[in-house]
């Protein structure tokens, strides 16, 4: 008989095995399907000659890739975000980051020149930083506490402010609303390696934070005295969390645009199979999140070939059903 942990061990190696194929399946199909063979030619003795070659390594694989980063850390994000705030619908995106990425993205395009994601990624990240860190201040209290409740409602009131004024932009300068619209609907399409790079000491920080406070994560599930009683401040840990969402997050946005759903969905179904501990909660729903994310690009690809569908799109798809149920579930 297996005790717990090797059964959650062996759950991780079957999720890291499904992301696999799916990376995989991501790499092969498309409005082009490519035979495995050539994926290996590719990989191995790449020929810029070759179309099929193009493909893969101009296009697919970074998609691949960017596909997987974001996925996996828009659901660790998504854990750490329902875990501070005690509330199973919480996400991302209570902390008004998608709304800031938006503002400063539509903001930086009406005032430069800026066409492509390689151009406002950055100014997405800022946003994104801008307006979590302003939610963060408002909801942290005379003694550095952040009440779940504070948390949500500045979260809300940011996030109205910040899409307020993006509306109010992109009706006054309709070019601005062309140039950003793909990136707003959320998508991988275009995405370079050269995108990543600058951001993954960010992604990496992120995901060591996350690690280190996965234990002490755990006290807040039973309420900021059990975090007093391991000599923490709750204040401070949710503040370092809250960095960690942030950064998972902020990234995510400005790479890929507003993709949603994956950081409500995921923690979840990570509960479901691996439970609480968020030793084993937070790696299970990275590999989850990166899963999910690359099966609705793949699927973007060929519901309409050879037109795609945003990502966004897809995960609104596969996401709102989930919504509703959780919403209805709370309410009974």
């Amino acid at each position: 008989m297996l005790t717990r942990n090797a059964t959650r061990a062996l759950g991780l190696s079957l999720a890291l095995l499904i992301a696999a194929l799916a990376f995989l399946a991501s790499l092969l199909l498309g409005s082009r399907d490519i035979a495995l063979p050539t994926l290996v030619r590719a990989l191995v003795d790449y020929d810029p000659g070759r179309i099929d070659h193009l493909i893969i390594i101009a296009e697919r694989l970074p998609r691949a890739v960017i596909a997987s980063l974001v996925g996996a850390s828009l659901a660790v994000a998504g854990v750490l975000m329902q875990t501070i705030t005690r509330n199973p619908l919480a996400s991302p995106g209570i902390l008004g980051i998608n709304a800031g990425a938006m503002f400063c993205v539509v903001v930086a395009v009406s005032l430069l020149p800026l066409h492509t994601p390689g151009q406002y990624v950055w100014a997405a990240l800022l946003g994104a930083l801008l307006a979590a860190g302003l939610v963060m201040l408002l909801s942290r209290g005379p003694r550095g506490e952040l009440p779940p409740l504070r948390i949500v409602l500045a979260g809300v009131a940011v996030t109205a402010l910040f899409v307020s004024f993006s509306q109010g932009l992109l009706i006054i300068d309709r070019r601005s609303f062309e140039s950003v619209l793909y990136w707003l609907a959320g998508s991988l399409a275009g995405r370079e390696l050269a995108l990543v790079t600058p951001l993954l000491p960010l992604f990496a920080g992120a995901f060591l934070l996350s690690a280190l406070l996965a234990r002490h994560a755990n006290a807040l599930l039973l309420g900021d005295e059990a975090v007093q009683g391991l000599g923490l401040r709750s204040g401070n840990l949710k503040l370092w969390l809250g960095l960690a969402v942030i950064l998972l997050a902020g990234c995510s946005v400005a790479l890929a645009g507003m993709i949603g759903f994956i950081g409500l969905i995921v923690p979840h179904m990570a509960r479901a199979l691996f439970g609480v501990d968020h030793r084993w909660l937070m790696p299970a729903s990275a590999l989850l999140g990166a899963c999910l994310l690359l099966i609705a690009d793949v699927a973007s690809r060929l519901l309409m070939p050879p037109q795609e569908i945003p990502v966004g799109v897809m995960t609104a798809l596969i996401g709102t059903p989930f919504f509703i149920y959780l919403a209805r579930r709370q309410a009974t």
